[in-house]
């Protein structure tokens, strides 16, 4: 079970790469792009949040706290908050707006991969919370940001440039 624990807090998030690029290939151009769009600036403001939060809050780390050794190695530095459950749920609340089914799959990972490493002894349960609200934010935030870059990207490049100079000569 140990080794199951291991593999999933260490490399499953590697699975929302995979699943959300499954559900990007398979949209139409429009929705490409503003899932793209979305997804750099959710994930900018969600990187600028997890080193903001961990900067205001310093949560040791509970292989430190209970002094045992954790499933893996790991630095004994700031726990808070999970940087893999902060990308993941951010990949699974954007893929969920285009595909509900892969968005709860993702979702579940999501809090799989957190689980796991709390069961590792890498992070507690609050770090997890936090990143999961992180995550949200940084979706909610980034998602009318995106729709307006994918706005402007899809524009026809003349559009509202109004008539030609020479139009009326």
């Amino acid at each position: 079970m140990d080794t199951f624990i291991v593999y999933i807090a260490k490399y499953a998030f590697v699975i929302s790469f995979v699943i959300a690029a499954w559900v990007w290939l398979r949209l139409p151009g429009r929705q490409k792009t503003e899932l793209l769009a979305w997804g750099v600036l959710g994930g900018a403001l969600a990187y600028i949040l997890v080193k903001v939060a961990g900067a205001l809050f310093y949560d040791t780390r509970p292989f430190v706290v209970n002094h045992t050794t954790p499933l893996f190695p790991h630095p004994a530095d700031n726990g808070f908050p999970s940087d893999h459950t902060a990308l993941t749920m951010l990949i699974a609340l954007i893929v969920l707006r285009y595909s509900r089914r892969w968005g709860i799959v993702l979702i579940v990972l999501s809090l799989l991969i957190g689980a796991s490493r709390v069961a590792a002894g890498i992070h507690a349960p609050l770090d997890i919370l936090g990143a999961v609200a992180i995550a949200a934010t940084a979706a909610l935030v980034a998602r009318p940001a995106a729709v307006w870059v994918n706005d402007r990207l899809r524009r026809p490049a003349d559009a509202g440039a109004g008539p030609p100079a020479d139009a009326g000569s």
